[in-house]
C-alpha cells in the first residue's frame, strides 16, 4: 500500500510539471512572434539598393516576416497612396513630398528624418567630356539629363542651378533619379544630375563630379508608418530597424548622410 502511495503521488507531480511546461511554452511562443506578416514599404528610387539589403537583413530578424517595395518617384508614390494603393511605410526624398501624405490624413503618428542626400554631376566612366563643375552644364554641345521639377532630385537640381545663377536646358526631365542614371549609363546623355548614393551604386559605370553648389540642396529624407497599414505593428518595427544602427550602417555605407 505504501509503495502504491508513493508511485502515485510522483505520478501526480510528473503531471503537474508536465501540466506547467505546457503553459509556458504557448507564452513564450506568443511573445516571439508580434511582428510578423509581409510588410509593404513605398520608398523613393534612391533608397533602392539600401532599402533592398535593410528589407533582407529585417527579414532575418523577424523570422516570418518578408518585406515588399515599391520604389518609384517621391511625388508618384505620395499621389499613389493618396488614391488609395495599399502601403505600412512611405520614405520619401523629401520633406515636401511626404507632407502631402500627412495632410491628407493618411499618415500614423509623425514623420521621423532619417538621412540626407546630396547631388553629383554623374558622367560617363573616365568623364570623357571633360565635366569639371556645374558650369559645364550649360555648353550647348552638353546633352544632360534632369529629374522632374516635381521628383526631390529634380527640385534639388533646379536649387542648386538657380545657387550658381545658371541656366542648364537638359534633353530630357525623367521621373525618377535612376530613370536619369539609366539615361547616362545607355549614353543617351553625356552627365546627369543624380544623388551621391546612386552615382556610387553604379561606379562600375559612371564618375561622380562633386560640386559646391550642390551643399545649397540637400535632401532630408522623412520615414513614416500609414494610417491605412495592414501591419501596423510591422510597420513601426520596419522603421525602427531603419533607424537602429544597423539600418543606419547599410544608409552610411551607401553615401546617404546622417541627419
Amino acid at each position: 500500500m505504501r509503495i502504491v502511495a508513493i508511485g502515485l503521488a510522483a505520478l501526480i507531480a510528473l503531471a503537474g510539471c508536465g501540466g506547467g511546461d505546457g503553459a509556458d511554452a504557448p507564452g513564450a511562443a506568443s511573445s516571439g512572434s508580434a511582428v510578423t506578416g509581409s510588410i509593404t514599404v513605398f520608398a523613393a528610387a534612391s533608397l533602392t539598393e539600401s532599402f533592398t539589403t535593410i528589407g533582407k537583413q529585417f527579414e532575418s530578424a523577424y523570422p516570418g516576416t518578408t518585406v515588399a517595395f515599391n520604389f518609384a518617384g517621391s511625388s508618384a508614390l505620395a499621389t499613389q497612396i493618396n488614391e488609395g494603393a495599399p502601403a505600412d511605410v512611405f520614405a520619401s526624398a523629401s520633406p515636401k513630398n511626404l507632407a502631402v501624405v500627412v495632410d491628407a490624413g493618411n499618415s500614423e503618428g509623425s514623420p521621423t528624418t532619417f538621412v540626407k542626400n546630396q547631388l553629383v554631376i554623374a558622367v560617363a566612366k573616365g568623364n570623357p567630356k571633360g565635366v569639371a563643375g556645374l558650369s559645364d552644364l550649360t555648353k550647348p554641345d552638353l546633352k544632360v539629363a534632369l529629374c522632374a521639377e516635381a521628383v526631390p532630385c529634380g527640385a534639388a537640381a533646379r536649387t542648386a542651378i538657380e545657387a550658381a545663377g545658371l541656366k542648364v536646358t537638359p534633353v530630357t526631365l525623367e521621373q525618377d533619379v535612376k530613370a536619369a542614371l539609366s539615361k547616362l549609363k545607355l549614353g543617351e546623355v553625356d552627365a546627369a544630375l543624380v544623388y551621391r548614393t546612386d552615382a556610387k551604386a553604379a561606379v562600375a559605370d559612371v564618375d561622380a563630379v562633386e560640386f559646391p553648389e550642390s551643399a545649397k540642396a540637400i535632401n532630408d529624407y522623412p520615414i513614416v508608418a500609414l494610417r491605412t497599414a495592414k501591419n501596423a505593428a510591422g510597420a513601426q518595427a520596419f522603421i525602427a530597424y531603419v533607424l537602429s544602427a544597423d539600418g543606419t550602417k547599410v544608409l552610411t555605407e551607401a553615401g546617404f548622410q546622417a541627419p
